[in-house]
């Protein structure tokens, strides 16, 4: 079995080196006693949420601070093609579902999207409630995944600033039934074509349970995204994006 992953604050691992002792403190340490129930001689990860993994053993363990001994620190580059995914805001907590799924599978950053059809509405102190759901949703689906890096939960936006993200980005993608190309003839398409080294971003729009409104799809596409069809079956807002996760790790060789 893989060892259970605890994280610390972005930094806090920098120079780590194999024999010294890292205290781990907080509810992360409360949470590996009281819940987990380690103790001496364990193995555990502690990762920053940057890329930057400790692998050790636990020398003593108590609620205010789990004592682990460095064994090897790494750090983890992040992809050079990093996948977005822009979760449109959807009833039932759906949407939570997708991002929680699409973190475990690998993406590197959320959009939350307020659409035309989204039914949910975040506004005033729902909006940082809800934003900060998402971001303790996504943290703790990378826990569960063993990652190093958390994904970025980005700010919402509203139509309008998507497509200023879509104008920006490398490649956005909207999953639409009505679509012509897979998804896949896309990404291939598109790296087959890309010699940049730098980083790049793709972003994979998903839209609410309503789908996404002709308006939206135009305004969009004219800021140069493309339509694009996952497979034969119209997928649910909670497994569109995930499902093009998959595929888009597969065709990136990720």
């Amino acid at each position: 079995m893989s060892n259970p992953v605890f994280f610390t604050a972005a930094g806090a691992l920098n120079g780590m080196a194999a024999g010294q002792l890292f205290v781990l403190e907080g509810a992360e340490a409360r949470h590996a006693v009281t819940v987990k129930r380690l103790s001496p001689g364990e193995a555990v990860d502690i990762v920053d949420g940057a890329g930057t993994r400790m692998t050790g053993k636990v020398v003593s363990a108590a609620p205010s601070g789990l004592e682990v001994e460095c064994a090897t620190l790494t750090v983890e580059d992040r992809p050079d093609v990093r996948l977005v995914l822009v979760q449109a805001l959807a009833k039932g907590d759906r949407d939570e579902l997708a991002i929680e799924t699409a973190t475990e599978l690998g993406i590197d950053a959320v959009i939350p999207w307020q659409s035309e059809r989204s039914i949910v509405r975040w506004k005033g102190d729902r909006a940082a409630r809800a934003h900060a759901k998402w971001e303790s949703t996504v943290a703790a689906a990378a826990k569960q995944a063993r990652r190093a890096w958390i994904p970025e939960v980005r700010p919402a936006v509203d139509t309008a600033g998507l497509s200023a993200a879509v104008e920006a980005a490398d490649l956005a993608v909207i999953l639409h039934e009505d679509a012509v190309r897979p998804l896949r003839t896309v990404l291939e398409a598109w790296r087959s074509n890309d010699e940049s080294a730098a980083p790049r971003e793709i972003l994979l729009i998903v839209g609410p349970e309503g789908g996404i409104s002709p308006r939206e799809v135009t305004k969009l596409c004219d800021k140069g995204a493309v339509t694009a069809l996952l497979g034969h079956h119209v997928l649910r807002s909670s497994t569109a994006g995930p499902a093009a996760v998959v595929l888009a790790s597969d065709v990136l060789g990720r």
